[in-house]
């Protein structure tokens, strides 16, 4: 940012009360600089300035005006920077003597000192080095930068982080010398590194006191922080650490890392990362043996397990650096080092043997360079035997409490070693194959790394000569290894092809041939197990066709023409020798595709480019073949199983020449053209009609046309240019078919997989006129499965429309939006995608043809393509004539204001939030459920000022369809008023509500106050912050259309029924995001009606008893004495004087009673199953009917708390309480309270001893109920 720019930013934005100050005194300067007619450059500003700050701060005056001093300092700081280098050498005693008074004042604040230090530090970057060599004083460099050194110290974080980025950017930036360090790097060095041993002796004193007995009023150590993030700061300078203070150095962080404090030891070993990474430059790099050497000279006790384990790793991280700078000299040190970390290993610390693994790999990683491995000479021969012997000697007994460790350097030898490893490791390997064999060792998982890890870097041959299968001829006293095959399979890549064919082969042969010899009678285990040995063994194809280093020898016709038979004969090794050939095509396609012109031959696993063209070049020549038999095979394989043999396909295809290719289409196209050519039979259209089971049809063999389609689309994106002519030709014959719509969509997608190449897109560019004509005269023709596929075929056309003509926009836009309605989510997304692609399109500009577009008269004048044309486009549809086609122009209306909301013209949005409005008058459910997305989009998206206007109108639409309850829509209207409340005010949206509804803003307004007091307790408590929601939604558009703060807080929410269902089961939000299951509870008799509204009462929380089958005992009720009445008696399960009702309120089967108790057993039946019994509502409450008449309010409904029901639920009766309705009957004056007779006055009493009775109390009087007071 120039100097101008940051001034005219204080002069445009004085907010704050400093910067208004600022501002002021900036403004002063300017109309002194404009009486004086100077030019307002920066050495101009830097003059007024500097006359100012002598008047402001002084040394015998100190700080004048504290408002006024910051606002000169701050304007300094910026112009400062902007001042060239001499100007500011000549006035830098003046500066710095009046800044020093703000520096050392004891009032001086934060803003002030950081101002102060941006001017230190932009003098100080401009200083010479004749400047930097004055001894240090008060009005010198070197002083100034004790002065920063001093403020680095600071309590205060801002100022004490300003200063260190300050002497960063003085020692990054040294003045031109021969010297490799900065002039003051020295004495920063030497002051932090008395800051660091001051801080350090201070804690270690802390430390003892505390353990003393005396309390530590600091738990932590600010100060050695503090001093650590000094020399953090002044290590990562441009040349590092000087080399003279480095021995101090690590000595002091070494002694700091070995404390108890996690932090402090981290950034110990950041300092460290931060001087290593300073040293692998090719400058600093001299440093490096000598801080190697200082590293070593502090090595701790052998035993020390806090020291040694923090030495071990910046030992490691050093050798690492130098491997970096001399990768030569490092290794020739290793094998000293190497023994050095080992003897680590046999310590008794776990710690230390964790840290000195750790190092050994490092090292085993860093230290060997790719020319050892290629090309070692003799003396890189003796140096990796002495490692190899080192590791040899680690798996003796002396180490064996850290066989877990060594297990884990060995891998990383092997890794390292590569093809090396074979002979070096081979005692390793020996003895780990052995430890393996043995049933009782506990390490196998450990063995079976370091074993893979062999057989990665020896290949097979070399590693089974060591540890033979001894499967197919076994050896009298030798174990069988065939648990080596899974691990063989998992590693095996880059070697030779010939060890397969040589000893796999047979071996496979061998076991198949006792499978076979065995017959078709019944399998033992045995034959099982060769079976298995069989498949693994194949299984281990795919990796020794990885790069393979003898393809051109080992994969001839011979081993072709056995892979052929396998895949006709063996369905079961289709998948494993599918990927084989595969992985022969794409990894030498991987390496001679390679940028660059030298090679890593290491990473490119011994194969150069020029090899592996040649192997692409000798597949190729077999490529023929392999196709007609793959192409053969697939036709005979089922769909679901095809996957691996249409990659296969598209391997050769890519390296197959164009003669063959085209030899290969033409006969696949010629059989095509047959099969399209034959009439469809009325039987098989029959049999296609017919309704298939999933399993029938899982496995149906698809018709050959099918078939063959598919193969011409996989080889088309590899067909030369002069072919796609017939190819299009083909395609258009096929799209006109309405006989058969799987051909018809696979025709479609023809367009799409042209468009994955360059040569496809440029003859979809080429040919895009005919494509146009060709998709549109289809349109009538499309089948429902075709859909998704003609979309996206439309979609790879619209990037190719020429600007000139964009007529193909308006000739499909009509199909597109109805495309936003269609069944398939798929078909849906793509109509969206492609509605947005045509806008950005138009946005683009073009002219569009109106004369091309069918039904528009053929003198239709041309108009200009823009987004307004486009919207008025699609606004077209608004006057559909039916609901269908309107709701489609309104969702794909919502969808392209979302998009391009910030594009459009004011009066664009202004109209069509009119019209949207009122299309929420309709009385039609499909449209407003349309509109009610497009007013939350709306609500969301657009600024407030242009959506103010429009609530007094919007709002009392918008509130009528809270009261329909079908198709979510009270719901819905509830998160579109809490979205308006959010952003508008709960005021404004009151004023515009009517009267009868204010309701609903108060629900909204009293469930927001009971979340937050929720959440403000929950604060209280400790409650931990609640988990982060994840993105249910793959757009922005989808979360705004369809995301709502309501679903975070459903157990506050006041929805319908049917919504909080719907939500659960269409879009799988259920009780798993709030942490719990739920479940859905039915009766006996019928299922569940989820479009009830009563469907909440029947969620629980918990999961409910499995339903018996009819077999088993019937569902217990709950008992019943002979007066009706619930009895509840946990003391004893038999009861002589209850009675067991049904569902029906039958006992036995017949009426219960004998007529003397006719009208209590009769009123409770019609407790039970009469229209006044009691229903579940919202929130999981008992309802009550408390109607009084035939027209009374359907809502004034008395609502039980279930606390009060809760154990009575228990019983498994929610709706076993209850009674016939009662008139009520007025108290009279002075007559004691009185109760209802009947189930509607009936309460749950507390549980005595004896047993509780609960139910209608018949023929006991119309009067009081003092008994039932007293008892209670």
């Amino acid at each position: 940012m120039s100097l101008q720019e940051r001034l005219e930013k204080i002069r445009n934005q004085p907010k704050l009360q400093s910067a208004q100050q600022t501002a002021v005194v900036l403004s002063a300067i300017e109309d002194t600089l404009r009486t004086q007619k100077s030019e307002p450059t920066a050495t101009a500003y830097f003059a007024a300035l500097l006359s100012l700050l002598g008047q402001y701060i002084s040394t015998e005056k100190g700080i004048v005006n504290k408002e006024v001093a910051y606002a000169v300092v701050y304007l300094l700081d910026l112009v400062t920077s902007h001042v060239s280098a001499p100007l500011l050498r000549s006035k830098f005693p003046q500066i710095l003597a009046s800044l020093a008074p703000a520096l050392t004042h004891p009032d001086a604040e934060a803003p002030l000192l950081r101002a102060s230090i941006g001017c230190l530090e932009s003098l100080l970057v401009a200083q010479d080095g004749q400047a930097w060599a004055l001894p240090q004083s008060a009005s010198s460099p070197r002083g100034a930068v004790g002065a920063l050194l001093a403020l680095a110290m600071d309590q205060r974080p801002k100022v004490r982080r300003r200063a260190q980025d300050a002497l960063d950017k003085v020692l990054r930036h040294p003045p031109p010398i021969p010297s490799l360090d900065h002039p003051a790097a020295d004495m920063c060095a030497e002051s932090s590194l008395r800051s660091l041993q001051a801080a350090a002796d201070e804690a270690n004193s802390k430390k003892k006191q505390k353990h003393r007995g005396q309390k530590d009023e600091q738990g932590h150590e600010p100060g050695l922080m503090h001093a650590l993030q000094l020399v953090k700061g002044i290590a990562s300078a441009e040349n590092g650490w000087p080399s003279k203070k480095l021995d101090a150095l690590c000595a002091l962080l070494l002694s700091i890392s070995r404390g108890s404090n996690e932090f402090l030891t981290m950034a110990a070993f950041e300092v460290f990362e931060i001087i290593f990474a300073g040293l692998a430059g090719q400058v600093s790099s001299a440093k490096l043996p000598r801080l190697l050497d200082a590293i070593k000279e502090l090595q701790p006790s052998q035993n020390d397990s806090q020291l040694l384990p923090p030495w071990i790793a910046v030992l490691s991280r050093g050798h690492e650096v130098a491997g970096q700078i001399e990768p030569q000299e490092t290794f020739e040190n290793l094998p000293d080092l190497f023994d050095m970390v080992a003897l680590f290993l046999a310590s008794s610390s776990h710690n230390i043997r964790i840290s000195a693994s750790e190092c050994l790999i490092s090292l085993l990683s860093t230290c060997v360079p790719d020319s050892v491995i290629l090309e070692p000479s003799i003396m890189d021969d003796k140096a990796l035997e002495r490692i190899a012997g080192t590791m040899q000697e680690l798996l003796s007994v002396k180490y064996q409490t850290a066989w877990t460790e060594v297990f884990n350097v060995a891998t990383a030898a092997f890794n390292a070693l590569k093809w090396r490893a074979h002979p070096l490791l081979r005692g390793v390997l020996q003895t780990v194959g052995d430890l393996r064999s043995n049933d009782s060792f506990a390490g196998k998982k450990e063995a079976d790394a370091v074993l893979s890890a062999a057989i990665h870097a020896m290949g097979p041959g070399d590693f089974l000569a060591t540890l033979p299968l001894n499967l197919g001829k076994p050896v009298a006293g030798r174990p069988g290894r065939a648990w080596l095959l899974p691990l063989m399979r998992d590693s095996v890549s880059n070697t030779r092809l010939a060890h397969f064919r040589s000893e796999l082969v047979p071996l496979s042969e061998t076991m198949f041939q006792r499978v076979l010899n065995h017959g078709s009678r019944e399998k033992t285990m045995e034959i099982k197990i060769f079976e298995t040995v069989v498949s693994q063994i194949w299984a281990c194809l795919p990796g020794y066709c990885e790069l393979p280093l003898d393809l051109q020898e080992s994969f001839d016709q011979t081993f072709a023409e056995m892979l052929s038979n396998l895949l006709y004969q063996q369905p079961q090794l289709r998948t494993e020798i599918c990927k084989a050939l595969q992985n022969l095509v794409d990894t030498n396609k991987a390496i001679a595709e390679l940028e660059g012109e030298t090679e890593d031959l290491i990473r490119q696993g011994r194969v150069t480019k020029i090899e592996a063209a040649k192997n692409l070049q000798h597949l190729a020549g077999l490529a023929s073949n392999l196709l007609a038999v793959l192409f053969n095979v697939y036709s005979q394989t089922l769909p679901h199983n095809r996957g691996n043999l249409l990659q296969c396909i598209n391997a050769f295809l890519s390296i197959t020449p164009d003669a063959e290719l085209m030899e290969t289409f033409q006969r696949v196209a010629t059989m095509l053209e047959a099969e399209v050519a034959k009439p469809v039979e009325v039987k098989e259209v029959g049999v296609r009609k017919q309704q298939l089971s999933s399993e029938e049809a899982k496995n149906k063999m698809p018709l050959v046309s099918h078939t063959l389609m598919d193969l011409v689309i996989t080889m088309s994106i590899y067909l030369p240019r002069d072919s796609f002519a017939g190819l299009f030709v083909m395609a258009s014959k096929i799209v006109q078919r309405q006989d058969d719509p799987q051909l018809q969509k696979k025709a479609y997608k023809l367009v799409p997989r042209l468009a994955e190449s360059d040569i496809g897109q440029m003859a979809l560019k080429e040919r895009s006129t005919e494509l146009q004509q060709l998709l549109l005269a289809a349109a009538d023709k499309a089948s429902a499965p075709a859909k998704r596929d003609r979309l996206a075929s439309l979609s790879k056309l619209v990037p190719f429309l020429p600007k000139s003509d964009l007529s193909f926009i308006p000739s499909v836009l009509s199909e597109v939006v109805i495309g936003v309605k269609e069944v398939n989510e798929k078909a849906r997304t793509a109509a969206f995608d492609l509605l947005v692609l045509m806008g950005q399109t138009m946005s683009e500009g073009g002219i569009v043809v109106n004369s091309k577009v069918p039904h528009m008269p053929p003198d239709a004048h041309s108009v200009e393509a823009n987004l307004e044309e486009y919207f008025t486009m699609v606004s077209a549809g608004l006057a559909g004539s039916t609901p269908h086609m309107i709701s489609a122009s309104i969702t794909a209306l919502t969808r392209l204001l979302y998009e391009f909301r910030s594009q459009l013209k004011q009066e664009t949005v202004v109209d069509l939030v009119q019209t949207m409005d009122l299309f929420l008058t309709s009385n039609n459910r499909e449209i407003v459920r349309s509109v009610l997305g497009f007013v939350k989009v709306c609500v969301i998206s657009l600024p407030t000022e242009l959506m103010l206007p429009r609530l007094e109108t919007l709002v009392p639409n918008l509130v009528v369809w809270s009261h329909e309850h079908k198709a979510q829509f009270k719901a819905k209207v509830k998160h579109i008023f809490e979205r308006m409340i959010r952003r508008f005010g709960v005021e404004i949206i009151e004023k515009y509500t009517p009267e009868a509804d204010k309701k609903l803003i108060a629900n909204i307004r009293k469930t927001r106050d009971r979340r937050k007091r929720k959440n403000a307790t929950d604060a209280e408590e400790g409650a931990g912050a609640p988990e982060q929601r994840k993105g249910r939604f793959e757009s922005e558009y989808d979360e705004a259309v369809y995301g709502s703060d309501e679903e975070q807080n459903a157990e506050d929410s006041d929805i319908s029924d049917d919504e909080v269902l719907g939500r659960a089961v269409e879009k799988g939000k259920s009780a798993k995001q709030k942490g719990g299951k739920q479940y859905i509870v039915e009766d006996e008799d019928e299922p569940l009606d989820l479009l009830d509204r009563r469907a909440l009462a029947h969620v629980s929380s918990t999961k409910p008893a499995k339903n018996r089958g009819a077999a088993e005992p019937a569902k217990r009720k709950a008992d019943v004495d002979l007066d009706g009445k619930l009895v509840f008696n946990e003391d004893s399960d038999d009861n002589n004087d209850v009675m067991d009702f049904d569902d029906r309120g039958m006992f036995g089967g017949q009426e219960p009673g004998d007529g003397t108790l006719e009208g209590g057993i009769n009123a409770y039946v019609s407790a039970l199953k009469g229209k006044d019994a009691p229903r579940r509502g919202e929130n999981g409450k008992l309802k009550f009917s408390n109607k009084r008449s035939s027209g009374a309010d359907d809502e004034d409904e008395m609502e039980i708390d279930e606390r009060e029901i809760a154990s009575a639920r228990k019983q498994g009766h929610s709706q076993a309480r209850g009674g016939a309705k009662q008139k009520p009957v007025r108290r009279g004056l002075g007559m004691e309270k009185a109760r209802p007779v009947g189930g509607g006055g009936a309460g749950i009493r507390k549980q005595q001893k004896r047993p509780f009775k609960h139910g209608l109390q018949a023929k006991r009087g119309k009067g009081t109920r003092r008994h039932d007071s007293n008892r209670s």
